[in-house]
């Protein structure tokens, strides 16, 4: 199994738009083979810094299936976009891929 997560700074203030724009993406994960789970995770709010720490959490069966999505017609459709909502970050998602150990 394997995770990928983006964590996103998002600013203070539009964190119920950034939770919309999430509930009505059409990212067809669903059809995407190797797709097991989504989540959608919101963190602390840093007011010092102004803004709330957001995190994208997929489970895929393999990395690999996970490298194909990214690739995919699914992936560019379910990112288009995502330029037109840079005033809601405090700069860009930060990815980090984790791989299951197992048995644990």
């Amino acid at each position: 199994m394997y995770i990928a997560m983006n964590r996103f700074k998002v600013a203070i203030g539009s964190e119920t738009h950034f939770e919309e724009v999430w509930r009505k993406r059409d990212s067809s994960l669903s059809q995407v083979p190797g797709f097991v789970e989504f989540r959608l995770l919101r963190g602390a709010t840093n007011a010092e810094e102004d803004y709330t720490l957001f995190s994208s959490h997929t489970l895929w069966r393999s990395e690999e299936d996970f490298v194909n999505w990214t690739k995919s017609e699914n992936f560019r459709t379910a990112h288009r976009n995502a330029g037109e909502r840079k005033g809601m970050y405090k700069g860009p998602p930060v990815f980090e891929g984790f791989y299951v150990v197992p048995g644990i």
